[in-house]
């Protein structure tokens, strides 16, 4: 609900989730509360997806494949207006160790030959979150391993090596 309409109300989010608002309130002080703790569901679900990829000793592809299929669960169960999380100062240092750890696998997949060297810099890791995004949204019909081969197929085949 948040990520289609971020200046939803506490009300119109208890209704969406079936418990009154006073309910969401006992939990929750106000909704700047509410805001950090889905965001930090979502960073704790990105930093799952990322350790369990295991980007570092993995073979490539299989890290790869794992990888994306984790964030499309992740961006399916924590669907947030992104621009509006990293406004928060708290998102940004976890957010930043997160993409470092990407980054570095995506230049492993290069050295090791399934990206094709020559794009330009950052190129790989700017493209990777928008297809996955894309899919989560676009594709919600579709399995997370469902989508996840058409993200890496896409991937590959855009950035791959001939």
């Amino acid at each position: 609900m948040l990520a289609a309409d971020p200046g939803a109300s506490i009300a119109s989010i208890a209704a969406e989730a079936g418990v009154d608002r006073r309910t969401v309130y006992r939990r929750f002080a106000s909704r700047e509360d509410l805001l950090a703790a889905i965001y930090e569901a979502r960073l704790a679900g990105i930093e799952r997806a990322i350790e369990d990829a295991r980007l570092r000793e993995a073979p490539v592809a299989v890290a790869l494949h794992r990888y994306v299929e984790n964030i499309i669960a992740v961006n399916r169960t924590w669907p947030v207006d992104l621009n509006r999380m990293l406004a928060d100062e708290s998102v940004h240092a976890r957010r930043d160790a997160a993409i470092e750890e990407v980054d570095a696998f995506l230049r492993r997949a290069t050295d090791e030959g399934l990206l094709r060297p020559g794009l330009p810099q950052g190129w790989a890791s700017a493209l990777l979150p928008q297809l996955m995004h894309l899919v989560s949204r676009q594709l919600p019909e579709l399995s997370a391993g469902q989508a996840a081969d058409i993200v890496v197929d896409t991937l590959l085949k855009g950035l791959g090596t001939p």
